[in-house]
């Protein structure tokens, strides 16, 4: 089996059986504010929202997880199924073994998602680092795998320097970006994989037309900490050795999500979002949607029910914020107030000062 597709293997082996957590996002700083008269009715409030112009029925997004080798069609099915089933929406990983590969099997765990959701709202996913290997030819073929309606670049070079294999070039990165954002046939997404996106790195990213920041900050599943384990087991002991000394780090993820809505309009929280709670806080710090990776894992392996049955309770935990902060819609809920606490409350006076 190709190495790309066996990584792809290695990284869900390990997020299953190894500790790839961190913690810090700083949403257990963030208190949204109590309104003890919120003269809405629970079952009447609206979680719908839009991204690009396709209506979401909640702001949640399953994160880009899986993809890339035969074991993992069975999950992309059951998060697509769910997808469609609930109105959210989904990324499947990274394409870059459908892109380099042309196994059927292989290529299936990326088509199988609009196969079983032909209406859901699903991305793509490329890296920013195989940009400086790819046109936009290669692109939009990632476009057309998954018929996708957005596609994401991920950036995650800590992840690269800790890899034996990784791709430690990041030169040139933003401008193909921009080149990719600028001629793609669908909305570009630039995604963070952990560590979080500061206030410069979104307003560069503004500034190259970009559609969407997903800030995937720290406080979640470690990258880091993933290769970590991998470089251990091939006796890349310096890696291995890196990659635990660096799996704590990045901008966590209440920091990143302010720092880029000051930049862009459509911002999406991901990174440690473990609740429909986090979410409504993500929201009323200034993005359009919360997203989850890790915590879909499981229930996908267990089927499509599973995962609807959590995507229904973060819902409810979500309407349920809503209900008792008197927001009636997600609009009204990216106006609420919050209170700032803690070691969040220290970092943001800390960056105002630089």
């Amino acid at each position: 089996m190709p190495e790309t597709s066996d990584r792809k293997d290695d990284h869900i082996r390990i997020i299953q059986e190894e500790d790839v957590e961190t913690s810090g996002t700083g949403f257990a700083d963030i208190d949204l504010v109590h309104d003890a008269l919120p003269e809405i009715h629970r079952d009447e409030i609206d979680t719908s929202t839009t991204l690009f112009g396709h209506e979401l029925a909640a702001p949640i997004v399953i994160e880009s997880m899986t993809g890339g080798h035969p074991n993992t069609t069975k999950l992309n099915r059951a998060l697509a199924e769910a997808a469609q089933e609930t109105g959210i929406a989904m990324g499947v990983g990274s394409q870059r073994a459908g892109l380099e590969l042309t196994d059927e099997d292989l290529l299936e765990s990326y088509t199988v998602v609009r196969d079983v959701a032909p209406d859901a709202f699903l991305y793509g996913n490329v890296g920013a680092a195989q940009l400086l290997e790819y046109d936009i030819e290669d692109v939009e073929r990632a476009v057309e795998m998954i018929e996708a309606d957005a596609m994401a670049i991920h950036l995650n070079f800590l992840q690269e320097a800790v890899q034996p294999e990784g791709d430690i070039d990041a030169r040139g990165c933003l401008a193909e970006i921009e080149h990719v954002a600028d001629e793609l046939s669908v909305p570009v997404v630039v995604k963070e994989t952990g560590n979080g996106i500061s206030r410069d790195a979104a307003r560069r990213l503004t500034e190259a037309g970009v559609d969407a920041i997903d800030v995937a900050g720290k406080g979640g599943t470690t990258w880091s900490g993933i290769e970590s384990y991998r470089a251990a087991a091939v006796g890349a002991d310096r890696q291995e050795e890196i990659g635990q000394l660096f799996r704590a780090w990045g901008v966590p993820t209440a920091v990143s999500t302010l720092e880029a809505a000051e930049s862009h309009d459509c911002v999406i929280a991901s990174g440690g979002v473990r609740s429909g709670l986090d979410i409504a806080k993500a929201i009323a710090l200034g993005a359009r949607a919360g997203g989850l990776a890790k915590p879909f894992l499981a229930p996908a392996g267990q089927g499509t029910d599973a995962v609807v049955d959590l995507i229904e309770t973060l819902s409810l935990e979500l309407r349920t914020a809503m209900f008792v902060t008197g927001s009636a819609s997600i609009a009204a809920l990216q106006g609420n107030d919050y209170v700032v606490l803690g070691r969040t409350k220290e970092y943001l006076e800390q960056r105002r000062q630089h």
